[in-house]
């Protein structure tokens, strides 16, 4: 996928709120594209390699998938089909929750727990290679803007 060079993005005089939403989706497409290399080498997709970082904070418990959805930071049209790619994958296991057989509980393995150790390094590179050149002051200010502008929900938190 081709993204417009910022002159040609910019090019078409729209409103501030449509000039500030491109420059957005073009910053953050151009900002995931290293990490997303880092991923696709390991063979995992954005989503699977969010599911296992999300997993592991979730420690022991698990979760299920309705709140790793509510924790992605993109949504998956079809969760269900990728935490059985990651179980298929031995990354994840999906097991019925004690209290409620209803209930899905899906937990990260050892391997899971491996392969992200051994992509902590890259990922975090990644990011300090693209994002890097800004410094702590802007980078804290455009988090502070980007929290704001699409704060955390309650259960993204816990």
């Amino acid at each position: 996928m081709s993204v417009p060079t910022p002159a040609a993005a910019m090019a078409i005089r729209d409103s501030l709120e449509e000039e500030v939403l491109i420059a957005l989706v073009r910053a953050a497409w151009l900002a995931a594209e290293r990490s997303n290399a880092v991923t696709a080498a390991a063979g995992l997709s954005p989503s699977q390699y969010n599911v296992l970082r999300i997993l592991r904070a979730a420690g022991r418990n698990g979760l299920s998938c309705t709140e790793i959805g509510a924790r992605m930071v993109t949504r998956d049209s079809d969760l269900t089909r990728l935490m059985s790619g990651l179980a298929h994958a031995g990354l994840v296991v999906r097991g019925t929750d004690s209290d409620d057989r209803r209930r899905s509980t899906n937990r990260i393995t050892a391997g899971g727990r491996a392969l992200l150790r051994r992509l902590d390094d890259d990922v975090a590179d990644a990011a300090k290679q693209t994002l890097g050149s800004l410094g702590r002051t802007r980078l804290t200010a455009l988090r502070n803007l980007l929290v704001a502008f699409a704060p955390p929900k309650l259960s993204e938190l816990t």
